[in-house]
C-alpha cells in the first residue's frame, strides 16, 4: 500500500519534487528514470559520473541502420548524448572494412533521460556508454521477437582461462580494435579471457590494448565508453587508464585461483541501498521533471 502511495503521490506532485523533498521515504533514482519513456527536450548534456547521473537531450540511435541492429528494443534503452550516436554510426561503418562482419549487434546504451536503470549495470548512466555484442550482424533484417529472444554468443571458456574458439572469431579483435583507435573512446570493458585473446592475437600497432580493460562480466560483448564531451561542464570524466598494454603480470591476476575460484565470505556483505534522486548531481532532478 506504501508503494502505491508514492507512486500516486509521484504522478500527482511531480517526480523529481516531491523525491527531494521527502528524504524520510526517498524513492530509488532507478524507479524515477526507469520510468521516463521520452527524452529531456533540453540541450544535450552529461551530466555527473558514468554510474551516478543522468542525460539531457539524449538522441535515440534507429533500430536498424546501413551496418547495425539494436537487440532488446522492449528495454528502451538505445539512447544516448548524440556524440554517441554519432560514434556508433561511424563505427559500425569501419566494421565491414576490418573484418568479415557484416555490421554490429547494439545491446544497451542507455535509458531516455540517463540515471540508474531498473535491471542491470551500474554505469551507462550519463548517455556515454554502449554495449556492442561480439557476435556479428547476421547479414538480415532481425524480428522483433528475435532481437528479444536471440542470445550473443559466449566468448569465454567454461574454465573461465581462456576464450572458447568455437565462438571466437579470428577478425574479433580487429573489430575492438577499430572501436579502440577512436579518439573519443576512453575505454573498451571486456572478460580478461577476451583481453588475453586481444594479447595474443594483436599484430602492428598495439597501443589501443591501453584502453581496454579486463573487468568481470563482460563475456559476450564489449563495453565502450566515450570521454566527456566539451560541451558537457558537469561531465566528470574517468581517470585515464594506466599505460602500457596491460598484457603482463596485471592481467595474470584475473586467472589466479583466488579470482576464478573465491572462498565464500564468512558474512554475507549487506547490499548497498540503491541510489537516490538525493545523490544524483542537482541538475537531474530538472532532467526528470521536464516536459
Amino acid at each position: 500500500m506504501r508503494r502505491l502511495a508514492a507512486a500516486a503521490i509521484l504522478a500527482l506532485l511531480g517526480t523529481a519534487a516531491y523525491a527531494q523533498n521527502n528524504p524520510a521515504a526517498p524513492v530509488p533514482a532507478k524507479e524515477l528514470f526507469g520510468r521516463a519513456a521520452q527524452p529531456a527536450p533540453m540541450a544535450a548534456r552529461s551530466i555527473g559520473f558514468y554510474s551516478k547521473g543522468c542525460l539531457a537531450g539524449a538522441q535515440a540511435l534507429p533500430v536498424n541502420g546501413p551496418n547495425w541492429q539494436v537487440m532488446r528494443l522492449s528495454r528502451n534503452r538505445n539512447w544516448g548524448h548524440p556524440d554517441l550516436v554519432a560514434f556508433l554510426e561511424r563505427f559500425s561503418a569501419k566494421v565491414p572494412q576490418v573484418s568479415g562482419w557484416q555490421g554490429i549487434l547494439v545491446g544497451d546504451m542507455a535509458q531516455p533521460r540517463g540515471g540508474p536503470m531498473l535491471t542491470g549495470h551500474a554505469s551507462h548512466q550519463i548517455g556515454l556508454d554502449a554495449d556492442i555484442w561480439l557476435t556479428p550482424s547476421p547479414g538480415r533484417e532481425l524480428t522483433r521477437e528475435e532481437r528479444e529472444k536471440l542470445s550473443a554468443s559466449m566468448m569465454v571458456r567454461a574454465d573461465r582461462k581462456d576464450i572458447d574458439p568455437a565462438n571466437w572469431r579470428p577478425d574479433t579483435w580487429k573489430v575492438i580494435r577499430a572501436a579502440a583507435v577512436e579518439p573519443r573512446v576512453e575505454r573498451i570493458f571486456v572478460n580478461a579471457a577476451i583481453k588475453k585473446a586481444l594479447c595474443r592475437e594483436a599484430t602492428g600497432d598495439r597501443s589501443f590494448l591501453a584502453k581496454v580493460r579486463p573487468y568481470w562480466g563482460h563475456d559476450y560483448h564489449m563495453h565502450i565508453r566515450l570521454t566527456c564531451p566539451a560541451s558537457s561542464p558537469d561531465c566528470r570524466p574517468q581517470e585515464a587508464p594506466p599505460t602500457g598494454d596491460g598484457c603482463g603480470s596485471e592481467l595474470d591476476w584475473w586467472f589466479t585461483d583466488a579470482v576464478l575460484h573465491p572462498k565464500p565470505e564468512k558474512e554475507p556483505s549487506k547490499p548497498k541501498p540503491p541510489l537516490t534522486l538525493a545523490d544524483l548531481p542537482d541538475a537531474c532532478a530538472a532532467v526528470l521533471d521536464a516536459r
